[in-house]
């Protein structure tokens, strides 16, 4: 669904003006910026569906941007496509490793462009459709970052919160502990799945009622952890 709100930054104007004219063609809403410390000041203030990013900047690179970005747990959600004129795998797997969603080169087709953007928002409306989420005694304020619990704020960690989002946007499903680790953590983590147990018991000491019985956080053995809930 078009609609959405991108922040587009580029240090060339005519790159700015042909993404900016092709998305707003397409129903977008459309920001810009020229620069990273502007890019990173309009994120925090605009609060865009989606940024696309080049990476050589002046003031403050892509990469820079992008990890303040996924810093700040009030836009850290926001999915990032890194656009640079640099082709080398290297340059890739860093972008991807501080967090951008995904990576195209210039010069790139429209076509393309507009594909990938399409893709990344659909994939984002899927997993953020509500706004806010209930279970037994718990109450989820996903745009704000807050948790309750019989009416009283719940202290959670970021990666908690991540976590604790992951497994209800995905209910009933079975996450396997890599798979937490590679979407929550990332890649330096890898191999590490005691990391998540350990945040696992401490979301199920915050919002469980019996954290020893838990209701809603199954572990699988072997494998990882489901949330269940069917009260809605």
């Amino acid at each position: 669904m078009a609609g959405e709100k991108i922040l587009i930054v580029d240090d060339e104007e005519h790159i700015l003006e042909l993404i900016k004219f092709n998305l707003e063609n397409n129903g977008y809403k459309v920001i810009c910026a020229d620069n990273g410390v502007d890019a990173l000041r309009m994120a925090k203030q605009e609060v865009p569906q989606l940024v696309l990013l080049d990476l050589m900047l002046p003031g403050m690179d892509g990469y820079d941007v992008c990890r303040e970005i996924r810093r700040d747990s009030n836009i850290a959600n926001i999915p990032v496509i890194m656009i640079t004129a640099k082709c080398e795998e290297l340059d890739k797997i860093l972008g991807l490793e501080l967090g951008s969603d995904d990576y195209i080169t210039k010069p790139f087709s429209v076509r393309e462009l507009l594909a990938r953007v399409k893709a990344i928002l659909r994939r984002t409306k899927v997993q953020y459709m509500d706004s806010s989420y209930s279970f037994g005694q718990v109450t989820i304020d996903f745009q704000k970052h807050e948790v309750s619990k019989a009416g009283e704020k719940v202290e959670l960690t970021l990666k908690e919160f991540e976590l604790l989002q992951i497994l209800i946007k995905n209910k009933g499903r079975v996450m396997t502990r890599d798979f937490l680790l590679d979407k929550i953590w990332g890649y330096e983590y890898i191999g590490e799945t005691r990391t998540v147990d350990v945040h696992i018991r401490h979301l199920r000491q915050k919002i469980e009622d019996d954290d020893k019985n838990p209701k809603y956080i199954e572990t699988i053995r072997g494998i990882g952890y489901r949330f269940n809930y069917d009260g809605d």
